[in-house]
């Protein structure tokens, strides 16, 4: 498993601001989410619940449960018990801070505030997930008409085969073609 890419919280870039014009950050925006809901229902502040929010907010790409619990656990010297973990990400899928993707057999989660149009392309023989930026598909979903549905967002899964595994392919058929003319040859 590849390690996780993770970006400081200070290294956020201006074009990763909120959007409308708000100056604050992301992670600012994300954490005065949480305080409001916090405080409405009567829930503590738990310093767990906001390093676990600034964990996913750090982290570049999608991630599993448990890529995050060792992010916690070896990298911010932060770990949380299993139960937190998954009550926390409830709670922020609750918020639509986070979305869960379900690639292949595998669960995976990514922030998602301020990101709820996206594409992602999946290899169907390894399982490589990218994310694909297509202002197309965007502009096609905005400007389609549901009726008695107010759209948010839209997660587009375009499943195939990436060019690594397909080379793998072709020089695995070629080697099998060059097998069989032997045997042929052998034969005659």
């Amino acid at each position: 498993m590849s390690p996780l890419k993770f970006v400081p919280l200070s290294g956020f870039r201006a074009n990763q601001m909120a959007s409308k014009g708000n100056k604050e950050s992301v992670v600012t925006a994300v954490e005065r989410i949480l305080d409001n809901y916090l405080e409405m229902n009567h829930h503590r502040k738990t310093p767990e619940r906001y390093t676990i929010l600034r964990a996913i907010y750090g982290i570049n790409g999608h991630f599993t449960l448990e890529e995050l619990n060792d992010h916690l656990a070896q990298v911010l010297n932060f770990p949380v018990s299993r139960a937190t973990l998954y009550n926390t990400i409830n709670l922020f899928l609750e918020l639509r801070l986070v979305t869960r993707h379900r690639f292949q057999g595998t669960t995976k989660y990514e922030a998602c505030y301020d990101n709820n149009s996206h594409c992602h392309q999946i290899c169907t023989m390894c399982g490589k997930v990218t994310e694909v930026k297509s202002q197309e598909i965007t502009r096609a979903v905005e400007n389609m008409h549901l009726r008695r549905f107010r759209k948010d967002g839209f997660t587009l899964y375009v499943y195939g085969v990436c060019s690594t595994c397909q080379t793998k392919m072709k020089k695995r058929s070629k080697g099998e073609k060059t097998d069989k003319q032997e045997q042929s040859k052998q034969n005659k």
